[in-house]
């Protein structure tokens, strides 16, 4: 025995291990991985020196154990998959003004850091950052991790930071700041403005993303959504919808509502890059997996499913799961929380899986329930 007590894990170590493993998933070298390893501590601030042994430090909302961290890897046919990072980083504190205060001067140092302009979030600063914030965050920022070790920077913004009953006002006016009038009035019906993004830096073409949260959305809606000219097929987009949330085809309904998501609700997201028209150049449909199955084996299978009917190669997800946590599947859920069909204007579709780090908690297994009973107690 040598006497030594192991230290502690901490959050920035063991997010960055997270991290390290996914970049070689991603294909990044090594000194791109070095240098988002250590991006993605110094951006979670002092918490990243924080004992794991210790609650989470605040309620965030990014996750659903309250880890300030969360991964996607967006697939391609014939490619490695691209890797995100998720992070807020004023997690430190649960007061808004702070968290949204300390979020803003980590996009500006990062701005300074790797040279570009944050003109489009200024002019909306204002709308986002009151005096006296509401809702479940304030500020988060997602990078996109790119060969040459600068990462495309995205900014995500609480529509309801002024009250929920503000929250289209508050895109509607962001919306015509940024230069997208007519942008509003092409948004679907919806039942919540969970974020507004913004794309800063480089980027080909720069985005401005509303998101709309959609309750009890059925197959025939989720298909049916999108704005964009051409508009993506809508077969395509009910099958990923059913294939996701396990509801049944067409043709096998049996009762009223047997299509439809009664858990988590769906999300959209609908891109805007030219003002000329106003119609969106992107739709993304976002459906929470985490809550239609019983644990994340599940999950994987449907990603999988997924991945495959777009000509695209699970093994990367398996290596990606693996190298975020050594768990069983099967012994939680929440690993794999969102699958997403990605529709962007000239280029091909692409499928987009969020992986959860898990830092705190694993959710355990739902008891065992027919996976198409509309009634999902607890959920």
């Amino acid at each position: 025995m040598s006497g030594v007590i192991p230290a502690e894990p901490r959050l920035g170590d063991f997010a960055a291990g997270q991290l390290i493993r996914l970049c070689e998933v991603a294909g990044l070298g090594p000194t791109d991985t070095a240098a988002y390893a250590r991006v993605l501590s110094e951006s979670l601030g002092p918490v990243a020196e924080r004992s794991l042994a210790l609650p989470p430090p605040s309620r965030s909302s990014l996750s659903d154990d309250h880890t300030p961290v969360e991964y996607s890897l967006a697939f391609l046919p014939g490619t490695a998959p691209a890797l995100r990072v998720l992070l807020e980083p004023g997690c430190a504190t649960d007061d808004l003004v702070e968290n949204g205060r300390t979020g803003l001067r980590a996009i500006r140092a990062m701005a300074e850091r790797w040279g570009f302009a944050t003109r489009q979030l200024d002019r909306i600063e204002d709308l986002f950052f009151p005096g006296s914030p509401e809702g479940g965050f304030a500020l988060w920022c997602a990078l996109e991790l790119r060969s040459g070790g600068v990462p495309g920077v995205k900014v995500y913004l609480n529509p309801s930071a002024n009250g929920p009953e503000r929250a289209a006002e508050t895109v509607r006016e962001a919306l015509a700041r940024l230069g997208h009038r007519q942008a509003f009035d092409a948004l679907p019906r919806a039942d919540g403005f969970p974020f507004v993004a913004l794309d800063l830096g480089d980027w080909e073409a720069p985005r401005v993303k509303v998101y709309l949260m959609h309750q009890g959305l059925s197959a025939a809606e989720a298909g049916s959504l999108p704005r964009m000219a051409p508009p993506p097929g809508q077969e395509r987009l009910e099958e990923f919808f059913r294939t996701v949330g396990d509801l049944p085809a067409a043709g096998d309904l049996t009762a009223e509502g047997e299509d439809r998501l009664t858990g988590r609700p769906a999300l959209t997201c609908h891109s805007f890059t030219e003002t000329a028209t106003g119609l969106p150049s992107g739709y993304t449909l976002h459906v929470p997996v985490r809550d239609y199955v019983r644990h994340d084996g599940q999950a994987r299978e449907r990603a999988v499913t997924v991945l495959r009917r777009h000509g695209m190669d699970s093994v990367a997800l398996d290596r990606a799961l693996a190298a975020v946590g050594s768990r069983r599947l099967s012994d939680g859920v929440g690993l794999i929380a969102y699958l997403a069909l990605v529709h962007e204007r000239g280029r091909p579709p692409r499928v987009t899986v969020y992986v959860s780090s898990e830092a705190y908690e694993v959710r355990p297994p739902r008891e065992a329930f027919p996976t198409r009973d509309r009634v999902r107690a607890g959920l």
